[in-house]
C-alpha cells in the first residue's frame, strides 16, 4: 500500500502551542483528534459517519466547540467545506468513513486543489492490523489522492495525532493553499494514551517563500512606468492572499485598468470605472480586446489557464509579461514571462505601492478602452413570452443585500452570474472554477451559510447541476440553513447543448434532461418553494424569496433556445483567439471588424 508515513513524535517537540488537558488522564485516539481540532480553532465539520469513522463521530458528540453538520452525501460534505473556506478564507474540514465514503470526497478534494482552497479531509480507515488484506471497505485513499493534495498522512502512531493535525493545518493554509488528507485507522481511534498537546511545526522540506525579490519588483515598476497600454490581470491569488486592499491602492495610484479571472471576481469592484469585469471564453469582449492590445500585462495571482488564453501562440502577442505568484511552478508554465516575481502577491503589491509613481501617459489608453466598453457592452435581449435568465440575475443583484454571498453550479447559469452580478468585495463568489464540478452550488452555499449565519446566501443553479446534489435540501431543512436557491430550469444540460448547437449541428448527444418540477421536490423535503415561467412573475417571486426566513427554492422555467439570450454570449471557441469571439448567435468580432475596415479580410 503506497502511503506517506507520519514519523513525528509529539512528545519530543518543543511547545509552540500548549493546550491544557486533564493531567495524566488517558484519552482515546478519537478524543485526542477532536481536542487537536479544537486547538486549531475548528468550529464546523461537514461529515458523514460510517463503520470506520463512527468512533470519531462519537468523540465529536462530546465537543462543545465544534458544530457537526451532516450532509446527505460525502461529496456534498466536501463541497460544503470548500464553500466554508471560499467564503471565509479559513480552512474547511470534511469527514468521511473508509472505502466509498472516502472516495466520495475525491471530487471536492480535487476542486480544492485546482482552485487553491485550504481544505482538511479526514477519513476513517480499516484497522491497521488488516491493511492490505482487502478488508471490508478498505481503500488506499492516501494513494488515490496522492496527485490531488498538498500532503497526506496515514496515522500509525497514537502519539502523532496532535502534531499531525497541527502540521496539516499549517500546510493547508500556508504558501499556495490547498487540500491535505488525514487517514486514521479505526484501531488508532480506539486506543488510549496520555496525550501531549505540545506541538510545533517542524517541516524542513516545506518552506514556501513569501518574500518577493526587491530587484524583480524594481524591474516590474520600471516596466510599468515605461508602458503606454498596461493592463492588470488579477486572479484568485489576490483573494487567497487577502490582497484586495493592496490591489485597489495600486490601481488608484497608477490608474491602470483591471480585468479578473472567474476566480478573481470581487478582488476589485466590478462597478468601478477602471474595472473590465471578467475576461476569457465568456468574459466581456472589451476585456479580451484590451488584453490583446496591451503592451504590458501585469499578472497577479493567476495561472494563464486555457479559458483565458485561448490559442496560446496568439495570446497577447505584442505584450511584455509581469507575473507575481506564490507558486514558482506556475511561472513560465504556459506563457514565457519577462519579469517573474515569485512570492506573496500581497507583499509584492505593498512594495510596489510604496515605490511606484502615478502614471501620466495612460489617458489615451483609458479613452480607447472606454470606447470598446460602449461598443461591446455585456447585454441581452428581453422576451415578452419567456423568462430571460440574464435579466433575472440582473434584477436579483439589484434586490439582494450588498454583502450577499453567491454560489453557483457549473454551466450556463454560472457564466451568466459571473457576467451580470456585481461583485465588489472578495469572499462573496463561490464557484468551482478550475475543476468545473457540477453539483457544487447547493452544498457550496450551504457551507458559506453555516460560516455566515446572518448573511444572505444565494445559490444560482442550473437544473442539471442542481440535480447532482439535490439531497442537500434535506440538510438545509434539518439544520435550518436558510440558503436561497434559484434554479434556472431549461430541461437541458445547457452549456453542452450550446456547444452542440455551435459545433455539432445541434445533434443532441444525451443533453435533454426532461421537465422536472423542483418546487414539488423541494416541498417534499419540507423546503419552501415555488415555480415560475412568465416574465411578469420574476420580480414578485424574487421579492418573496428574499423575504423568506428559511431555505427556499425558486424553480425558474424557461425554454432552451439558440438565441442570444439562450446561449452564453460572448463566446471564444476553444483554442481560438479573441478575434474569433462570437458576439451573438450569428456574428463574430473578426467579421464585425472586417466590415468596418479595422482589420483586413483573411
Amino acid at each position: 500500500m503506497a502511503t506517506k508515513k507520519a514519523k513525528i513524535k509529539g512528545k519530543n517537540l518543543v511547545a509552540l502551542k500548549n493546550v491544557k488537558t486533564p493531567s495524566g488522564r488517558p484519552m482515546k485516539g478519537r478524543d485526542i483528534l477532536v481536542q487537536a481540532l479544537e486547538n486549531e480553532g475548528v468550529k464546523v465539520i461537514f461529515g458523514y459517519p460510517g463503520g470506520a469513522s463512527m468512533e470519531i463521530h462519537q468523540g465529536l458528540t462530546q465537543s462543545k466547540k465544534i458544530r457537526m453538520v451532516l450532509p446527505r452525501h460525502e461529496q456534498g460534505g466536501s463541497f460544503a467545506a470548500g464553500g466554508y473556506a471560499r467564503s471565509t478564507g479559513e480552512i474547511g474540514v470534511c469527514l468521511a468513513t473508509s472505502g466509498p465514503g472516502a472516495t466520495n470526497l475525491l471530487t471536492g478534494i480535487m476542486d480544492a486543489k485546482m482552485d487553491s482552497i485550504p481544505l482538511i479531509a479526514i477519513t476513517g480507515q480499516v484497522p491497521s492490523t488488516v491493511l492490505g488484506s482487502d478488508a471490508f471497505q478498505e481503500t488506499d485513499i492516501v494513494g488515490a489522492t496522492f496527485p490531488m493534495v498538498k500532503h497526506s498522512y496515514l496515522v500509525q502512531n497514537l502519539d502523532d495525532i496532535p502534531n499531525i493535525i497541527h502540521e496539516a493545518f499549517e500546510i493547508a493554509k500556508s504558501g499556495r493553499p490547498g487540500p491535505v488528507l488525514i487517514d486514521i485507522p479505526k484501531n488508532i481511534q480506539q486506543q488510549e494514551v496520555v496525550p501531549d498537546f505540545k506541538v510545533k511545526f517542524d517541516c524542513p522540506g516545506y518552506k514556501p517563500n513569501l518574500q518577493p525579490s526587491i530587484m524583480q519588483v524594481k524591474k516590474a515598476i520600471h516596466a510599468i512606468n515605461e508602458a503606454k497600454c498596461p493592463i492588470i490581470y488579477a486572479g484568485g491569488g489576490i483573494i487567497s492572499s487577502r490582497a484586495s486592499s493592496e490591489l485597489r491602492t495600486f490601481v488608484k495610484k497608477t490608474g491602470i485598468p483591471v480585468t479578473t479571472t472567474v476566480m478573481g471576481l470581487g478582488a476589485y469592484p466590478s462597478v468601478d470605472k477602471l474595472s473590465l469585469r471578467m475576461l476569457g471564453m465568456h468574459g466581456a469582449i472589451y476585456a479580451n480586446i484590451a488584453m490583446n492590445h496591451a503592451d504590458l500585462v501585469i499578472a497577479l495571482g493567476v495561472r494563464f489557464d486555457d479559458r483565458v488564453t485561448g490559442k496560446l501562440s496568439e495570446f497577447c502577442k505584442g505584450a511584455k509579461f509581469i507575473q507575481v505568484d506564490i507558486d514558482a511552478s506556475e511561472i513560465n508554465k504556459n506563457i514565457e514571462i519577462d519579469i517573474p516575481i515569485q512570492g506573496d502577491v500581497k507583499q509584492a503589491l505593498k512594495i510596489m505601492n510604496d515605490k511606484i509613481e502615478p502614471k501620466k501617459n495612460i489617458g489615451p489608453w483609458i479613452k480607447q478602452i472606454d470606447k470598446w466598453k460602449k461598443e461591446f457592452p455585456l447585454t441581452y435581449e428581453l422576451d415578452e413570452k419567456a423568462i430571460v435568465p440574464q435579466h433575472l440575475i440582473s434584477e436579483l443583484t439589484k434586490l439582494a443585500d450588498e454583502d450577499a454571498i453567491v454560489s453557483v453550479g457549473v454551466g450556463q447559469h454560472q457564466m451568466w452570474a459571473a457576467q451580470f452580478w456585481d461583485f465588489n468585495e472578495p469572499f462573496r463568489w463561490l464557484c468551482s472554477s478550475g475543476l468545473g464540478a457540477m453539483g457544487f452550488g447547493l452544498p457550496g452555499a450551504m457551507g458559506a451559510q453555516v460560516a455566515h449565519p446572518k448573511k444572505q446566501v444565494i445559490n444560482i443553479e442550473g437544473d442539471g447541476s442542481f440535480l447532482m446534489n439535490i439531497q442537500e435540501l434535506q440538510t438545509l431543512k434539518m439544520e435550518n440553513i436558510p440558503v436561497m436557491n434559484v434554479v434556472l430550469n431549461n430541461a437541458h444540460l445547457g452549456m453542452v447543448a450550446q456547444w452542440e448547437d455551435r459545433f455539432y449541428k445541434s445533434l443532441r448527444g444525451h443533453t435533454y434532461l426532461g421537465d422536472a418540477n423542483f418546487a414539488e421536490i423541494a416541498h417534499a423535503f419540507g423546503v419552501k418553494s415555488e415555480s415560475i415561467s412568465k416574465p411578469s412573475e420574476v420580480l414578485p417571486a424574487l421579492k418573496r424569496m428574499l423575504k423568506h426566513e428559511g431555505p427556499y427554492v425558486l424553480d425558474v422555467k424557461y425554454p432552451y433556445n439558440d438565441k442570444s439570450h439562450g446561449h452564453v454570449m460572448p463566446m471564444i471557441p476553444a483554442n481560438h483567439t479573441y478575434l474569433d469571439t462570437l458576439i451573438d448567435a450569428k456574428h463574430s468580432l473578426r467579421e464585425y471588424w472586417e466590415k468596418k475596415g479595422i482589420i483586413k479580410k483573411q
